[in-house]
């Protein structure tokens, strides 16, 4: 039994309103890079379906910067440490760890000779540090600033100068190596940049755009007269050549200027809502990239400057939920996230839609595709929702409210769910509200109803399986119950209805037999921590079952040493979602935003 990471579904940027989002680009122009949670995430430009993603950072990373070599990337956290790894080999080896400052890193600055770095921040007695890459040793001393530094930027020819913006309204200007202060530039910027030849813009709150020598520091004008943009800039991005540079701004444009004119050539109109506001962007090649408040990364095109080329969809929140469903020959994942955004995820191109309409408005915790093509949703907005996977739109009327919070859902076929809450269980036919189990003497956890619909599972704190039988509209108490081996985590049966799975606190999957009064038909060992998830493979041979302790099983029905172990699926985050493509392909998801798609020998 072996298995093979197949595909990597990457997260969008983790974004913050009123928070530059800092891109990299790779020296070659292939690749773009950016953060979400401990994640780094590369992208491949010309085909973004292709990523990678690094994750050995303990702390949330804020910024991420190729060496112009493009051997190296230098990544920063939160706590202030920068890590230096390797692009070329898979396993991206770690070279050099430094902690420069204690505090965010804010942005990372490379010469062009790949060996030195300047990170700049939230320290706590200095907001700065340029240093050699290879020892760490400092080559001089980012000064001049009385608060937070949040952008740091060095001339790629020599003489090298170096330029950091900062919370206290200053540019500051270096000449170096080693770095030394020469003078301050009064100006409020969130974002400054040199351009690949002798020039350097700054950027601000203000919505000013400012030019520079990039030798002396002189200011040389103001791009679009007294105001580029009517918004706060955010960040700013040259072209190869330097004769034009792109902006993004919170007025919902990016905007590209020519630099000799100083006008705008283009405005990029990027939408009217408040998602749309745009806080990165970057110059790579041909292509001009620029990154929404949603997370969402758009394609721009310079000839038709009110629709991008393409806008990258996906979560930039932790995933909660995961389901899969073919539909029209093609297969579909749907998963949803922290803040309630359902992702649709089609197989082939890899490409990300989303249902129309206002959804969810809160962490997804369950989804099942029924027998009608709806998607059954519920979320911790204390709805169950019924939507539509062939017409992709939310609908207001498809909408149940619960009385209290839902946290499982399950389906059968003839229109049954059951959503199981907050010290209730719900019995729902055809989108409507039909039985309520409450005023119960144990708190329900999960549920899940008999593919027949005859019988609904409901797993209880107390580790106890309640088996209510389905007479019409009502579940009936016949006092039928089975043990699993601590408090039930989630529950599933096979699709041909044969076996009830059940996952626990106690680290344990057990598997009853149906047609044998549900006798216990294995445990199956082996997480070394509390089992969250699990899912049936279409041919009720295997299931797949995801923990806390970062592992994913794949189980043998028939054999409980028989099993496949996927260690660090998700490296350091935990599995919260699996589901089976078909019985050799499952997916597994996390709180890492990203979705995985592996291959299965056995």
């Amino acid at each position: 039994m072996s298995y093979e990471l197949k595909h990597v579904f990457a997260s969008l940027p983790q974004m913050e309103r009123g928070v530059a989002k800092v891109l990299g680009g790779d020296p070659k122009g292939n690749n773009f890079l950016y953060t979400n949670g401990k994640s780094v995430i590369i992208r491949n430009i010309n085909n973004p379906a292709i990523a990678d993603i690094y994750t050995e950072h303990p702390h949330q990373v804020t910024v991420a910067k190729y060496a112009p070599s493009g051997f190296y990337i230098a990544s920063g956290d939160v706590s202030g440490k920068i890590r230096i790894w390797d692009t070329t080999q898979k396993e991206h080896l770690l070279k050099y760890e430094y902690q420069p400052f204690g505090g965010k890193i804010k942005d990372i600055a490379w010469t062009e000779d790949s060996k030195r770095i300047a990170c700049v921040g939230e320290g706590r007695e200095k907001f700065g540090a340029v240093f050699l890459w290879d020892t760490g040793s400092s080559v001089g001393e980012i000064s001049g600033h009385s608060k937070v530094i949040n952008s740091v930027d060095i001339k790629q020819t020599r003489p090298y100068r170096l330029i950091s913006g900062s919370d206290d309204n200053c540019g500051a200007f270096f000449e170096g190596p080693p770095f030394k202060f020469k003078f301050s530039i009064t100006v409020m910027s969130n974002n400054l940049s040199f351009s690949h030849g002798n020039r350097f813009c700054t950027a601000g709150a203000d919505g000013q755009i400012f030019l520079y020598d990039g030798k002396t520091g002189e200011k040389i004008c103001a791009l679009g007269g007294a105001k580029a943009h009517e918004g706060g800039v955010y960040a700013v991005s040259w072209s190869p050549d330097s004769s034009q540079l792109i902006s993004a701004s919170g007025d919902k444009t990016v905007k590209l200027w020519d630099v000799g004119t100083s006008t705008a050539l283009t405005t990029f109109n990027m939408g009217a809502d408040v998602m749309d506001q745009q806080l990165g962007c970057l110059w790579q090649k041909d292509h001009l990239l620029s990154v929404s408040l949603s997370g969402y990364i758009n394609y721009l095109d310079k000839s038709n400057p009110d629709r991008p080329l393409r806008t990258i969809k996906g979560h930039s929140k932790s995933i909660q939920s995961l389901t899969v469903h073919k539909n029209g020959g093609r297969s579909y994942i749907y998963s949803g996230s922290h803040d309630g955004h359902i992702n649709i995820l089609s197989l082939g191109g890899g490409h990300n839609n989303d249902f129309s309409g206002k959804g969810h408005s809160n962490l997804v915790t369950k989804m099942a595709v029924d027998d009608a093509d709806q998607l059954v949703t519920c979320s911790m907005d204390d709805t169950v929702r019924f939507t539509s996977v062939t017409k992709k739109e939310y609908s207001a009327s498809n909408l149940v409210k619960m009385d209290v919070q839902p946290k499982h859902v399950s389906v059968a076929a003839g229109g049954l769910a059951l959503a199981v809450c907050i010290g209730q269980v719900v019995f729902l036919k055809d989108k409507k509200k039909v039985f309520t189990l409450d005023s119960l003497d144990y708190e329900p956890e999960a549920g899940a109803i008999h593919p027949g619909g005859s019988t609904a599972a409901v797993g209880g704190a107390d580790g106890k399986v309640r088996l209510y039988s389905v007479q019409g509209s009502t579940l009936k108490d016949e006092g039928k119950s089975v043990e699993a081996k601590g408090p039930v985590t989630d529950m599933a049966y096979s699709k041909d209805g044969a076996y009830l799975a059940v996952t626990d606190e106690k680290k344990v999957v057990t598997v009853f037999t149906v047609a044998d009064n549900y006798s216990v038909k294995n445990d199956f060992y082996g997480h070394h921590a509390k089992v969250v998830t699990l899912a049936w493979s279409p041919d009720n041979e295997h299931f797949a079952s995801g923990g806390m302790d970062m592992m994913v099983y794949v189980w043998t029905v028939n054999d409980a040493d028989k099993r496949l172990k996927i260690p660090d699926a998700h490296r350091l985050h935990h599995v919260s979602g699996l589901a089976w493509i078909d019985e050799h392909t499952l997916v597994t998801t996390s709180h890492d935003a990203s979705v995985k798609q592996w291959t299965l020998k056995f």
